[in-house]
């Protein structure tokens, strides 16, 4: 397999990066995060990686997943479809640390969802002082907000679909009603701090938005409500620190009534069309608009940003921007990659690389100066 240029022939007599994997988690997108582990280990360069995997339970413990590493020790190719987080508990500081004088560590926190990647994980790496793929405290927990991140991606001027969001104890008649006069049905309804499509529902009419409403309030206290649209889905793949630079758009034909979250992880049977076959004016837009969305929500290293494109309408509308999407076999976001000229394992050298960037160039920046 080709690999990226990060590292060269001159680093051959060096350690390898000490590359710790954490999957699992306590969101509703735990199984999806061992699916997406499975195949970042598989992909991953042993000559380049020493490979920890690190499960956390639903419970919230930390373990060492042994089965993983007597997989990886008999050959990436023996690793199951999806990781069990089972093994030794772990403390998580000491498990993120370096383990020798000068070892390199890089954390990839492969987790969907809130408690970890929502900024939480990313808070306690910051502690830690470690290097760790993906966007930091702020930008992971404003992009798991839909709801706060739709206000900062209205004060950057950015298209986007109508909504109304609530907190639970405002959901109430009146704000229901206000659904249904402003956005008119049918809408979508969704827990404002999930991904993967969990908890999202179509509701047609009154009777469908209570129901719909109750249902997501099951996931998260924040809800939103979005207009449905008459338009295509496309996604685009955002790579980059302080200069970001994003892949050919893609676009998704669902299945289901929407790109629900059988679609994506269980069925497999949405399209995924890559690139996706746009004008070429709309694909540079959705490029731009992409990358405008990643800085105004402060991203670094990875994020897909995904549009509703109304043609004939209004053009381009940002539907969200994910930290850490998928990386499974019917993932958007590695297929984009591979068709801007970037293979997987490559990308995985990718996010390492801009990770140790990162951590290098917020270093002086962890102590505050004396006067």
């Amino acid at each position: 397999m080709a690999h990226s240029a990060a590292v060269t022939e001159s680093d051959a007599g060096l350690d390898r990066i000490r590359l710790v994997v954490l999957f699992g988690g306590m969101s509703a997108e735990h199984e999806v995060s061992c699916v997406s582990a499975a195949h970042v280990l598989r992909a991953a360069d042993p000559a380049r990686y020493e490979l920890v995997p690190v499960g956390i339970s639903t419970e919230g413990r930390w373990s060492l997943s042994e089965s993983t590493l007597r997989a990886l020790a008999a050959g990436p190719d023996t690793l199951p479809d999806a990781l069990d987080p089972a093994g030794p508990l772990l403390e998580p500081a000491p498990t993120v640390a370096p383990t020798r004088p000068g070892e390199q560590v890089v954390v990839f926190p492969l987790l969907h969802g809130p408690m970890g990647e929502d900024g939480t994980v990313q808070g306690l790496l910051e502690l830690a002082g470690v290097a760790y793929v993906g966007s930091g405290v702020l930008a992971s927990a404003l992009c798991m907000d839909k709801a706060a991140a739709k206000v900062a991606i209205a004060a950057a001027g950015i298209p986007q679909v109508r909504h109304l969001a609530a907190r639970d104890v405002d959901v109430d008649a009146a704000f229901l009603a206000r659904v249904a006069t402003e956005l008119k049905f049918p809408v979508f309804v969704k827990p404002a701090n999930l991904g993967s499509s969990v908890g999202v529902s179509r509701a047609a009419d009154a009777d469908e938005l209570a129901s719909s409403v109750e249902r997501a309030l099951r996931f998260d206290e924040w809800v939103v409500v979005e207009e449905a649209v008459d338009a295509h889905e496309i996604e685009v793949g955002v790579l980059g620190n302080a200069d970001p630079r994003a892949s050919v758009p893609g676009e998704i034909v669902p299945t289901h009534d929407f790109y629900d979250y059988e679609d994506k992880y269980l069925d497999g049977a949405a399209a995924l069309v890559v690139p996706a076959e746009l004008p070429a004016e709309v694909a540079a837009e959705a490029r731009r608009l992409a990358v405008a969305a990643y800085r105004a929500l402060r991203c670094d290293g990875l994020a897909r940003a995904d549009f509703f494109w109304e043609e004939g309408g209004r053009g381009l509308l940002l539907n969200e921007v994910n930290t850490m999407p998928g990386f499974t076999p019917y993932s958007m976001f590695p297929s984009l990659w591979a068709a801007t000229g970037l293979s997987y394992p490559a990308l995985i050298d990718e996010l390492v690389r801009l990770a140790i960037d990162r951590h290098a160039h917020r270093a002086p920046h962890r102590r505050t100066p004396r006067q």
